[in-house]
């Protein structure tokens, strides 16, 4: 009988589908504001940085001191962050930071040096930090519950509320001082926070089991953490070139291929917007061809279409190699982070979150070093070596990693 049903299944080409628990559909809601939010919060303090320098009167430079608080804070964070939902749960850890990275966004524009702003982005830099650890960890013991792999949906809502950040912050900079800007968004924080901080308060994580859970002695929590050592570096060669592409993207068409300056904005924007619709197709890809062959598919991918928006001679061409580098890059970052949770519950996804946004911070100033050093279309060549390298390592790992999955 067990064989007539498999049978069955290969020939309609699809699983029968699984009834979802209200609960978890709860949950998934609330978890998606969350990702959202995250996303949202941090792009608007972003387009806020041009006044915030303003007003604290800072140089370039002690300016790019000040926001290394932000960067130092989450990585800081990230690892004690793993404990602390060991110890507490995911959930209450999420709506904490949330609640945190909300009050956070409103000090910076109370700060009148470059000083004091660094200081108060370590708090809005640690809580960012603690909520995508958090969020993130919450998020795989879902997918396991629902059994389906909707990691990048998550992921994609934090795209969403990135875009819909910026895009207000574009429209209220001429008519809101930052002040009361940052301060809207700490209300709009807090009421998320509560609003969907009620359904996670109300509802534990579920019971996911570890197949090599960091805990455990021995051999076996060794290669488990290995494992998740290689699905963090997977995460770091993703986020360079996220990173990479949002200092750099736009002054390449800029500066190399004499793009007017309204069209070199547009770049990023391409990468972003297609970034984002990769995430939202995710879950359909993973069910088709699995993490293995997304990860090489994507990262072949992203490969490829760098190399185009780097080398291409003219600006169209570069835009569609950006466009073809967000759809690849889309999904590596999501099931890195997730197949990390899987296998080492929170402290996993600590452990490859801290790689992947120490590859974020590594991007902007290697792509700056290796411009300096050759030019600026053969530094950004570089995205297209780490992608490719991410495909490399998930195909060179697919027998390992198979069989840990078992």
């Amino acid at each position: 009988m067990p064989t007539l049903n498999k049978i069955g299944t290969a020939i309609r080409g699809r699983q029968d589908p699984i009834p979802v628990d209200p609960a978890l559909r709860s949950l998934r809601t609330a978890l998606t504001l969350f990702f959202a939010l995250d996303g949202l919060l941090f792009a608007g303090w972003v387009v806020r940085i041009p006044a915030i320098k303003e007003q604290t009167g800072a140089s370039a430079g002690d300016l790019g001191l000040a926001l290394l608080g932000v960067s130092a804070g989450a990585v800081a964070t990230m690892t004690v962050t793993g404990r602390l939902c060991h110890r507490f749960g995911s959930h209450p850890v999420t709506v904490a930071a949330g609640a945190l990275m909300s009050l956070g966004i409103a000090l910076p524009p109370l700060t009148h040096s470059a000083l004091a702003l660094g200081l108060v982005l370590l708090v809005f830099g640690a809580a960012y930090g603690g909520i995508n650890v958090a969020m993130n960890s919450a998020a795989v013991d879902l997918v396991a519950a629902l059994r389906r792999p909707v990691m990048p949906s998550f992921h994609a809502a934090f795209s969403l509320g990135g875009m819909l950040g910026a895009g207000l912050g574009g429209l209220v900079a001429g008519q809101l001082s930052a002040t009361r800007h940052l301060l809207l968004l700490t209300v709009i924080g807090l009421v998320v926070s509560a609003a969907a901080g009620r359904t996670l308060l109300a509802h534990p994580a579920p019971r996911a089991e570890r197949r090599a859970p960091a805990s455990a002695s021995g051999s076996g929590a060794g290669h488990g953490r290995r494992l998740v050592a290689v699905f963090g570096l997977i995460a770091l060669c993703d986020a360079y070139g996220e990173g990479a592409l949002a200092d750099w993207g736009a002054l390449h068409l800029q500066q190399d291929l004499g793009a007017r300056a309204g069209l070199a904005a547009v770049g990023y924007s391409v990468f972003a917007l297609t970034m984002t619709l990769g995430r939202l197709t995710g879950t359909v890809l993973l069910e088709r061809l699995g993490q293995t062959r997304t990860l090489v598919a994507g990262g072949a991918a992203a490969a490829v279409g760098m190399l185009l928006g780097s080398l291409a001679p003219t600006v169209w061409a570069a835009l569609v190699g950006f466009a073809v580098t967000g759809f690849g890059l889309a999904n590596i970052f999501p099931v890195a982070i997730g197949r990390a949770g899987e296998l080492a519950g929170p402290s996993g996804v600590a452990t490859a979150s801290t790689f992947g946004y120490g590859g974020m911070l590594l991007g902007p100033p290697a792509i700056g070093f290796l411009a300096e050093t050759w030019s600026l279309p053969l530094a950004l060549t570089t995205v297209a070596a780490l992608a490719g390298t991410a495909a490399a390592i998930a195909y060179g790992t697919r027998n390992v990693v198979r069989a840990a999955a078992r």
